[in-house]
């Protein structure tokens, strides 16, 4: 096994004001290992990389990097020493091309002008040395999730680093795409990098991992070698209690209450076609697909982020308006896919953030805010969805992703919801956080909300439906509404297989 030690912390500790989030934690990654840290969020995990990467400051403690005392106060030292991260929260420029967004600080240049024509050739020789295909003239901005995730591991990638830290590197990604990730990791294994591999899929730890620590509430609770890896166990140690397993089927219990909410023939050139399909009043409907079927673009459309071409969707039997705004005045809310970007406003507070949809209720005239219900709304979301630290006035793009996410949910509660629209609710949430949204999914159902939900985890998505449709190629492929349903079902729909099958019955 590995003895070489590359990376080594002692001691750390940090406060954001009175809170204590890291109290002498220690930690180690040895060369050429895939160590991973775990824990629930808000157990320390983004702070203690944030300090290892000169984002925070440490308030005490020591860091060791090849044997030795060094000091990280900017992203500069970091990656000085060969560290470079890729970040749950893509830090992509959206504007510029695959090829500029990875050789960023690395260009070519030739008497002041940009040499693209050999910048496109190292990043084309980069992706067929690790077996990836991406346009490399393509603008950030027009790719999806998954293929800007790629860019960034790309990007990390030419810095030619000794460690590369891993921050939930397949959540947006289809199991095609994670499995190409696992081969590249395999690749760097190989040529001595130290990959530190952070992840809430226990299945993805268990198969990578070398060694796997976890944190919890700021304080290691355990260093597990491999052979002692044990996803039961390993939950058991991050939320110190036992959790019920999530079965692998679900069965699907259709609703035949009033129809609130009815999409026709909906059409949108080169993404989705003939989409059909009606929710009844306190029905979970599941969406699923691989990457790419459409699923983000249906949610978008129902609620005006995005335009479609022809269709109709009718909300209590009466055409949905296309305004933003009435949609939310008549109960309509969105949860998106990018939630750092498109979910919440990192440098305001959660006050702020949950006030953001709710000025219309809180404000005097149409012009002054009345503050103090401004407050007492924000104090009822923290209660109400158990967010940490519970400090109205911290910045939300400080707090974990967990917290982050229950801030997109609060601001959306604090409303009277008729239709809510859920695209990955838990992307990159521990199996903690993960139940109390499942929790909040239910009561909203009981009492009467509509809910669609896309989710690319499918334990997630038959443990929440009631009721699931399959897009395929921007089609419904597949619905199932009764029996047991397996998450082998749903993928075989998604992927066509079931399809095949049935021809080759006939």
């Amino acid at each position: 096994m590995h003895s070489h030690v590359l990376l080594s912390l002692r001691q750390i500790e940090k406060s954001f004001s009175s809170v204590q989030v890291l109290k002498k934690v220690d930690f180690e990654i040895k060369q050429g290992e895939v160590h991973a840290l775990m824990g629930e969020n808000g157990a320390g995990k983004s702070t203690l990389i944030k300090i290892l990467t000169g984002i925070y400051p440490k308030d005490g403690g020591t860091i060791y990097f090849n044997g030795k005392e060094v000091e990280i106060s900017s992203r500069q030292d970091a990656k000085s020493l060969g560290i470079a991260v890729i970040y749950q929260e893509l830090s992509l420029i959206p504007t510029l091309t695959v090829t500029q967004n990875i050789l960023l600080g690395q260009e070519d240049v030739n008497a002041g002008i940009l040499n693209m024509k050999v910048m496109k050739q190292r990043v084309l020789h980069l992706m067929e040395s690790y077996g990836l295909s991406i346009d490399p003239d393509a603008v950030v901005e027009t790719l999806s999730i998954a293929q800007r995730q790629m860019v960034e591991i790309l990007k990390a990638l030419t810095l030619d680093a000794s460690l590369i830290i891993m921050d939930e590197p397949t959540a947006s990604l289809s199991s095609k795409e994670a499995e190409c990730l696992f081969e590249i990791i395999k690749t760097l294994k190989d040529k001595n990098v130290s990959i530190l591999y952070i992840s809430h899929r226990l299945e993805e730890v268990y198969l990578l991992s070398d060694r796997l620590t976890v944190l919890r509430d700021g304080e290691n609770v355990a260093v597990l070698e491999k052979d002692q890896i044990n996803p039961t166990d390993v939950i058991r140690l991050m939320i110190g209690k036992e959790l019920v397993d999530i079965d692998s089927s679900g069965k699907m219990r259709p609703h035949h209450d009033d129809i609130v909410l009815k999409v026709e023939k909906l059409y949108r050139k080169g993404v989705f076609s003939d989409i059909n399909f009606e929710v009844h009043k306190g029905e979970v409907l599941g969406i699923g697909g691989l990457v790419g079927s459409g699923r983000t673009e249906i949610l978008r459309c129902i609620f005006g982020a995005d335009r479609y071409d022809s269709g109709k969707i009718l909300f209590n039997g009466k055409p949905l308006p296309p305004s933003i705004n009435k949609k939310i005045r008549s109960g309509f809310g969105l949860i998106p896919e990018d939630r750092r970007n498109q979910g919440f406003v990192p440098i305001l507070n959660v006050n702020r953030n949950i006030a953001i949809t709710n000025y219309d209720k809180l404000s005097k005239g149409k012009i002054l805010v009345n503050h103090k219900d401004e407050m007492t709304l924000c104090r009822k979301a923290i209660e109400q969805l158990n967010i940490r630290p519970n400090n109205p006035n911290i910045n939300v793009g400080n707090l974990s992703g967990g917290n982050q996410q229950k801030v997109v949910v609060g601001k959306w509660l604090m409303r009277d919801l008729k239709v809510l629209l859920i695209d990955e609710p838990t992307a990159g949430i521990d199996v903690g956080v993960k139940e109390e949204i499942y929790k909040l999914i239910e009561d909203l159902a009981s009492k009467g909300v509509v809910i669609i939900i896309v989710s690319s985890d499918l334990k997630e998505l038959l443990r929440v439906s009631h009721r699931i449709i399959v897009l395929r190629h921007g089609q419904i492929i597949k619905e199932f509404k009764e029996g047991v349903v397996s998450q082998e079902d749903v993928l075989k729909a998604a992927s066509g297989i079931l399809c095949e099958e049935a021809a080759i019955n006939e």
